[in-house]
């Protein structure tokens, strides 16, 4: 994921590698995502959720991608324009600073990226505002302990941390669950 600073490109071969312990459309299968809803994916980086759930949500769906990473957002624009995909629209800038629209969103996704955000609070707040009032917000990130990838240790939230975070930025947290090997998902509603 291409976020503060530290950014990682990903060639086919890392999407590959990536591919065979973590499976995009299965995460999003899991999280219930459908045709015809609005997906924001905060900290898209090259698109590894995003191009999966413009294919999901469909032509009458919207994606909208956040990243810091310009180069990263060209990519994900490329990849998108040669299948296709005009559902998809991108925005640079923080997940701090940036609130796309009030309300608006069927899931706001924060991809193995709350960990790397300067302000999680502040991000997980904005998330909250363009979340539906039915809508989710859903955090998948690195399990708290040592594995064969990811960052150390010390930088992971374990998921109580996270559900602390959520609930910080009025999110009311509906489900813990294991996604795969490395990874948990957090699923929450707005508190409002």
């Amino acid at each position: 994921m291409a976020h503060h600073g530290h950014s990682w490109r990903h060639t086919p071969e890392d999407e590959a590698a990536r591919r065979r312990w973590q499976h995009p459309e299965s995460v999003l299968e899991e999280i219930g995502l459908r045709t015809g809803e609005t997906f924001i994916d905060v900290g898209c980086g090259d698109g590894f959720f995003a191009l999966p759930a413009a294919r999901i949500i469909g032509p009458h769906g919207r994606v909208c991608g956040i990243d810091t990473d310009a180069e990263a957002l060209d990519l994900l624009q490329e990849k998108a324009f040669a299948e296709g995909l005009d559902n998809v629209v991108l925005h640079r800038g923080a997940a701090e600073d940036l609130v796309l629209c009030e309300g608006c969103a069927d899931v706001v996704f924060i991809g193995i990226a709350l960990h790397d955000f300067a302000d999680p609070v502040r991000a997980l707040s904005n998330a909250r505002r363009m979340a539906a009032p039915e809508g989710r917000i859903v955090n998948l990130d690195w399990k708290k302990e040592t594995l064969p990838l990811g960052p150390p240790v010390a930088k992971k939230f374990s998921t109580e941390h996270a559900v602390s975070l959520m609930a910080e930025a009025g999110l009311r947290v509906t489900g813990v669950a294991e996604s795969g090997p490395y990874h948990y998902i957090i699923t929450a509603v707005p508190g409002r």
